[in-house]
C-alpha cells in the first residue's frame, strides 16, 4: 500500500506550522516541505526591531531551524528547492531537482514586498525592503546601522512605523513617506493625524500626501529624493515598505479561485477550490466575519492559525479557522495604536450600515498618578447596536482594550452589553468605570440626547465648526483650563457652574457647540442647553483634548502659556 504523501510548499510561518500539525495528527504519512531560500520559521515582524538592537542578534529572529523539524517530526524538510510548477490533474510538484507527486498538498507560499515604479530607483543599490531576513542581511552588508546617517522609509504602514521609530532609536535620521494624506492610512485619518504628531515629535521628517517620483545619485553614499510635491532632500539609503503583493501564480495557472489581489480563496478548512489543495498563510484569504465575505488579512497571527487548520486536515483531522476581523496593533514611540473589526471607510465601502461614537477616556483612575488619556472609536450597527469595529490611540492600557473590544466582536455583542462586562479592577491597570465599560454609557447617551455629538475632524469640516454661519461656542472648563491650555477660536468660557446663570448670553435659535476638556462637562452642559430651548446643539466628542490633538488650531491665551502648564488641580471629569 503507497504511504500517503504531504507536500508543503514554503517553509516561512504557515508551512512549518503546517507541518508539525499534520505530523502529530498523522505519524504514518510522509510529509515534504519545500522553501526556496535557506531560512524558514522566522519572525518578520521582529526585523525592524533588529534594527535598533531591541533583539540583539539575528540568531534571535531564527523561531525554528530546518533540523528541528526533521528530528523532532520526521519532516523531509528541502532548502534551496524551489517548486517550480505544480501539475494539479497528475498530482505533481516541480522543482529543479525533480518532480513528486501527492495526496494532498499545503501551499504556503506567502507574499512578495511590492517595490513601486520609482524612476531612478534602479541607478542605486543602497536600498532594501523589510519582509525577509534576506532584506535583513542585505541592510546588515550595506552597513545601514554603522555607515548611513540618513535613512528614508517609504510607506508609513504598520512595517514603515516600525522602521522608522526603531532608526530613530538607532540615532539616524528618518525621512517618512507616505502617498495617503495621514501615516497609517488603515485607520481613520484622525488616528493618524494623532500618530504623525507624535512621529514629528520624536523627530521623523513626515511627508503625507506624498510619494518618490524620481532619485538622482549624487555620489558613492549618497543620493536626492524628489517627492511628486516637489520637495527635495538627500539621503542615503532608502527602505520599501509599501505592501505585499501574494505569490499564487502557481495555483492561479491551474484555476484557483482567488481575490482581485491573486490571494488564494479558502474555506473554513483552508480548503482551496483545487481538489485536494489547502492554502495558508499570507497567499491566501480567509473569511471576513463582520461582512461574511473573503478577505486578505497577511498578518503572522492568521498564517500559524490557517497553517495549523491545513496541517489537521490534510493529515486527515478536523480544524477550522472561522475568519478574522482586521485587528491590528502597533507601536509609535511612547504610544500605541489600535484597531479591531472595521472603521468607517471600510464600512462605508461595503455598504453596511453604521453609527460611531468617538471619545477620551482615562486609562487609570484620576487620584493615579502618570494619568493617560484613551482615544476611543467605536463602529456599530445602528439598529442592532452590534458592535462592528474599534480604533484606540493611547500611552498606556490600548492593548488590553482592543483586545476586550475583538473578543466582543467576535462574540457579536451589542454596545449594550459592554457596561455589562466582568472586568479587572485596580488602579494601576484602569479606573473602576473602565473605557471599555463606558463606551457603552456613552454611545446610550449620545442615542437619547438631544443633541448631535461629533468627532473633532468632523466638526472642523462643518460650516459651524469654521464660523461660516451664526454660531455659539462654549467652552464650559474653568478659567484656570481655559488660561493653561488655550481654547477653540472664537469659544466663550461660560463654566458648567455658571452655564444656567449665563443662557440669555446666547441666541437659542443659532448652532451652539458645546465642548470641555475630555467630554463628560460637554455632555452635561448639552443636557442644560436642551432643556432650556436650545434646538441645534453639538456636543464635541473628546473635547478640547481631542481638538487639539487631531485638529490643533488653538486660541492662545494671555499667559501664552497654550498646553505648557500642568493642570493637576484643575482638570475634572
Amino acid at each position: 500500500m503507497t504511504k500517503e504523501r504531504i507536500v508543503i510548499v514554503g517553509g516561512l510561518s504557515a508551512g512549518p506550522s503546517a507541518a508539525a500539525k499534520a505530523r502529530r495528527e498523522n505519524e504514518q504519512c510522509e510529509i515534504i516541505l519545500f522553501e526556496k531560500t535557506s531560512n524558514i520559521s522566522y519572525a518578520t515582524c521582529g526585523i525592524p526591531y533588529a534594527l535598533s538592537g531591541k533583539v540583539n542578534s539575528r540568531d534571535k529572529l531564527m523561531v525554528v531551524n530546518a533540523q528541528l523539524l526533521r528530528d523532532r517530526f520526521n519532516i523531509d524538510v528541502r532548502l534551496n528547492e524551489p517548486v517550480i510548477d505544480i501539475d494539479t490533474e497528475a498530482r505533481k510538484v516541480i522543482t529543479p531537482q525533480g518532480t513528486y507527486t501527492y495526496s494532498k498538498l499545503i501551499f504556503a507560499t506567502g507574499a512578495t514586498a511590492f517595490t513601486p515604479p520609482v524612476k531612478g530607483l534602479e541607478a542605486i543599490t543602497a536600498w532594501s525592503h523589510c519582509k525577509t531576513i534576506e532584506n535583513f542581511d542585505k541592510m546588515l552588508a550595506d552597513r545601514v546601522l554603522q555607515d548611513k546617517h540618513s535613512v528614508t522609509v517609504m510607506g508609513a504602514g504598520l512595517i514603515g512605523i516600525e522602521v522608522a521609530e526603531n532608526l530613530i532609536d538607532a540615532g539616524k535620521e528618518v525621512n517618512l513617506v507616505e502617498m495617503a494624506d495621514t501615516v497609517l492610512p488603515l485607520w481613520d485619518a484622525k488616528f493618524g493625524t494623532m500618530a504623525g504628531k507624535v512621529l514629528r515629535q520624536q523627530g521623523v521628517n513626515v511627508f503625507a500626501g506624498s510619494y518618490l517620483q524620481e532619485i538622482i545619485p549624487v555620489d558613492q553614499n549618497s543620493f536626492e529624493i524628489v517627492l511628486n510635491t516637489g520637495h527635495r532632500f538627500v539621503t542615503s539609503y532608502l527602505v520599501v515598505g509599501v505592501g505585499v503583493r501574494p505569490n499564487t501564480q502557481l495555483l492561479l495557472a491551474e484555476g484557483a479561485e482567488h481575490l482581485k489581489n491573486g490571494a488564494i480563496v479558502v474555506d473554513e478548512h483552508m480548503q482551496t477550490s483545487l481538489p485536494d489543495i489547502y492554502a495558508a498563510g499570507d497567499c491566501a484569504s480567509i473569511k471576513n466575519l463582520v461582512t461574511g465575505k473573503p478577505d486578505y488579512f497577511p498578518m503572522g497571527t492568521h498564517s500559524n492559525k490557517g497553517g495549523r487548520a491545513a496541517g489537521a486536515n490534510a493529515a486527515g483531522s478536523e480544524q477550522v479557522l472561522k475568519g478574522a476581523y482586521g485587528t491590528a496593533i502597533v507601536k509609535v514611540f511612547d504610544h500605541t495604536l489600535a484597531r479591531t473589526g472595521m472603521n468607517a471607510e471600510s464600512l462605508k465601502k461595503h455598504h453596511i450600515p453604521f453609527k460611531s461614537t468617538f471619545f477620551v477616556a482615562p486609562a487609570t483612575p484620576g487620584f493615579y498618578p502618570d494619568a493617560k488619556d484613551l482615544f476611543v472609536e467605536l463602529y456599530y450597527h445602528p439598529d442592532t447596536r452590534v458592535l462592528l469595529g474599534a480604533e484606540i490611540f493611547g500611552e498606556h492600557g490600548v492593548d488590553k482594550r482592543i483586545d476586550v473590544l475583538s473578543t466582543c466582536i467576535y462574540a457579536r455583542l451589542a454596545l449594550d452589553d459592554l457596561p455589562q462586562l466582568d472586568l479587572a479592577y485596580a488602579p494601576p491597570f484602569s479606573p473602576a468605570k473602565d473605557a471599555v465599560i463606558s463606551a457603552g454609557y456613552i454611545a446610550d447617551n449620545s442615542r437619547k440626547g438631544k443633541f448631535k455629538e461629533v468627532a473633532p475632524d468632523v466638526l472642523d469640516r462643518q460650516p459651524g465648526g469654521n464660523g461660516q454661519h451664526p454660531v455659539n461656542i462654549l467652552d464650559v472648563r474653568s478659567p484656570a483650563e481655559v488660561k493653561a491650555m488655550g481654547k477653540i477660536p472664537g469659544a466663550v468660557n461660560v463654566p458648567l457652574e455658571s452655564l444656567r446663570k449665563s443662557l440669555t448670553r446666547f441666541n437659542t435659535s443659532h448652532e451652539t457647540i458645546v465642548y470641555c476638556q475630555r467630554g463628560l462637562r460637554g455632555y452635561v452642559a448639552a443636557l442644560v442647553l436642551a432643556h432650556n430651548g436650545f434646538k441645534n446643539i453639538i456636543n464635541l466628542a473628546g473635547g478640547f483634548v481631542a481638538w487639539e490633538r487631531v485638529v490643533g488650531r488653538v486660541q492662545q491665551t494671555s499667559n501664552g502659556q497654550n498646553g505648557k502648564q500642568p493642570l493637576k488641580e484643575v482638570v475634572k471629569y
